[in-house]
């Protein structure tokens, strides 16, 4: 009994063994079938029309709109500024801004003293060459600026020295619109050309000279405290804090030392006393002070100043 079961497995497994299964067979046909690597594919060739008359005109136009997108935005910015039509909404033209445009207060004085140097570019540039084409764009007798961070390192040089650096920075690349690291170069290599070296001394009196610099906007007039001296720019205090300013941005008021070190400690007071915060009215009086073009207060100001001080040590105790 057991011997015979044995035998009829054994002829089973034989018989399973000796036979080929569909998937075997079809791996055995795939095999004889050329290599899949070395098949040929037909691949139909779609010939791409040219661009018409009219479709080139309409790329040009697109492109230029693109370019103007910065230099338009920064004109428009400018005249809703200068003729304060905000005012229906917004208290301050900053605060305008981040409503309406989310934008900061930085990147709209990016944007305004950008478009003010694309002019200088444009007048510059025209004039060198003769042209009288106010259209804002790439063609072959002129390059502009595409973006406003091409045009950020021009604002450290004087309105007439932006021509120049803006058409050497095209010749370094090749007659193609420049990107800012190019732009900043060439800037850098003119400032160390013209160096003037610096003879502002720690301590000094100085006025800041905002023109088209925006990092400087609302600070034009105000004077300063020289805390730190480089080979290009001083770090000086004003009413609210600390900023670096490069020299063309400086003017020495040549005060006597002691009425030097008469204007420090009144600029410590008034930084004091802004800093805790107080009544905007109250810092629009400090920052009236922070203009003054002279090295001391009068008797009325001095009293104002010492009854803030006042409220001020309240505040802190």
């Amino acid at each position: 009994m057991d011997k015979s079961t044995r035998k009829r497995k054994k002829a089973t497994i034989s018989a399973s063994s000796d036979s080929t299964s569909p998937d075997d067979q079809d791996l055995e046909d795939i095999s004889q079938e050329k290599n899949p690597a070395s098949a040929t594919i037909t691949v139909t060739a779609v010939e791409v029309p040219e661009l018409t008359e009219a479709e080139e005109r309409d790329r040009l136009s697109l492109e230029r709109k693109v370019e103007r997108a910065f230099f338009e935005a920064g004109k428009a910015l400018m005249e809703l500024r200068d003729r304060r039509l905000y005012r229906s909404t917004h208290k301050t033209f900053e605060e305008y801004c981040r409503f309406r445009f989310a934008y900061t207060y930085r990147h709209v004085n990016y944007l305004i003293a950008g478009s003010v140097i694309v002019d200088n570019i444009k007048m510059g540039t025209n004039s060198s060459q003769n042209e009288k084409s106010h259209e804002m764009g790439t063609n072959s007798s002129q390059i502009l600026p595409t973006s406003e961070v091409q045009v950020r390192p021009l604002a450290k040089l004087e309105p007439q020295q932006q021509p120049e650096a803006w058409q050497q920075a095209v010749e370094q690349a090749e007659g193609k619109v420049p990107s800012g690291r190019i732009v900043k170069d060439v800037v850098q290599q003119i400032m160390e050309r013209t160096k003037v070296p610096n003879t502002y001394q720690i301590g000094e009196v100085c006025q800041i000279l905002a023109k088209d610099n925006p990092e400087l906007r609302g600070k034009g007039g105000c004077w300063g405290i020289v805390n730190h001296v480089g080979e290009f720019s001083c770090t000086i205090k004003i009413w609210d804090g600390e900023y670096t300013v490069g020299l063309q941005y400086l003017k020495s008021y040549n005060y006597l030392p002691a009425e030097c070190e008469q204007m420090r400690v009144i600029c410590d007071r008034i930084n004091q006393v802004y800093s805790s915060g107080l009544e905007e009215s109250v810092q629009k009086f400090l920052e009236s002070l922070g203009k003054l073009n002279r090295a001391y207060l009068t008797g009325l100001e001095e009293k104002l100043l010492n009854v803030l001080e006042s409220e001020y040590d309240e505040i802190q105790f």
